[in-house]
């Protein structure tokens, strides 16, 4: 018998990112296909999950593809946001966004004929260029001052039509041609949402993405060293305003119907708790906590006005329990999965 077998193969645990992580967290040192897997099995499911649902249409039914679509539109308008916080401006007013793309979607549609898609994307645009306009000059101040200005601003504009009875007043505006093919509808807010996701990942991880971090930490640093902080500024919320009012301009092609409601407080205080919720972290957290805070909300409605107590006391067991964020704690834990390795 040979004597080597019959010895105790000696063995520690190990937690499997070690030997993956060479450096940091954007490093890696990948070996095999297992620890391959390992760091691409979350993106991928996740990828795959948002891409698979909208096929499932005849089994789960119309009421949670209405659901999953609007779960896009508000993971769409919580990115936004996430990305508006990186130059430090706390936006309480993504509403504003919200319903300018909305409304200009909604009008080219109606009064200029002009198809969905092409109507979508117009609005995106031209609802960014008027938002950031808006915006920008507001942008020298940061904090609670940013905030309470954004939380005015769809407050003014939602009374100027009410009072005004333009753009339909308090009827609003209906008769808005839905996308028409089904796929399309559903396909285009999923494949901005993954582009969004990713485009804006990988420019935060560039030399761009430093500066507009160090806006945030230190915008007279920036100053001294001869950089237009402004520019970056502008760029930063005409690109957040553009996710937004594309989230808008779907909402109200899919509806039908635009209205002064477009500005309500809802479209402002929901992308903030799904960045708050998920944990804000690479825009990864605002994606998770969409897909978390809207199906919850609508598995919660069979509950009547109980419901919003129920998902009041939810959210703040959520808060205090995982004050860093479902995808800050995932992530935590699934680091920490340990396998047994032979000496």
């Amino acid at each position: 018998m040979n004597p080597v077998n019959t010895l105790n193969i000696a063995k520690r645990k190990e937690r499997i990112d070690r030997g993956i992580k060479a450096r940091c967290d954007d490093i890696y040192a990948l070996l095999s296909l297992k620890e391959i897997s390992y760091v691409i099995a979350p993106k991928l499911c996740l990828i795959l999950f948002i891409f698979i649902f909208p096929l499932l249409k005849d089994v789960l039914g119309y009421y949670w593809e209405r659901v999953f679509y609007i779960t896009c539109l508000m993971a769409i308008l919580a990115i936004s946001w996430e990305f508006l916080s990186y130059v430090g401006l706390i936006s309480l007013g993504q509403a504003f966004v919200f319903g300018t793309g909305a409304y200009i979607s909604g009008i080219f549609n109606i009064n200029f004929h002009i198809p969905v898609p092409f109507s979508i994307l117009l609005a995106s645009g031209f609802g960014a260029l008027i938002c950031t306009l808006i915006l920008f000059p507001a942008s020298k101040i940061k904090g609670i001052y940013f905030a309470m200005i954004t939380l005015c601003i769809p407050m003014f504009f939602s009374k100027i039509i009410e009072a005004t009875e333009i753009f339909g007043g308090t009827s609003g505006i209906s008769g808005i041609s839905p996308m028409g093919n089904y796929y399309v509808e559903m396909y285009f807010p999923v494949l901005v949402l993954i582009g969004a996701f990713f485009c804006l990942r990988r420019l935060m991880s560039t030399d761009f993405g430093l500066l507009i971090i160090g806006i945030k930490d230190n915008e007279f640093s920036l100053m001294s060293s001869g950089i237009n902080i402004y520019k970056i500024k502008f760029f930063v919320i005409f690109l957040s305003s553009a996710l937004g009012c594309f989230s808008g301009a779907c909402m109200c092609h899919y509806y039908q119907f635009v209205g002064i409601s477009a500005f309500s407080l809802d479209y402002s205080i929901i992308p903030l708790t799904c960045s708050i919720l998920g944990g804000i972290d690479g825009f990864t957290g605002s994606l998770i906590g969409a897909f978390v805070i809207c199906p919850l909300s609508e598995m919660l409605r069979g509950f009547g006005t109980l419901r919003i107590v129920i998902y009041s006391v939810l959210l703040i067991m959520f808060i205090l329990l995982v004050p860093e964020g479902i995808f800050s704690y995932i992530s935590r834990k699934y680091h920490q999965i340990e396998r047994w390795k032979e000496i």
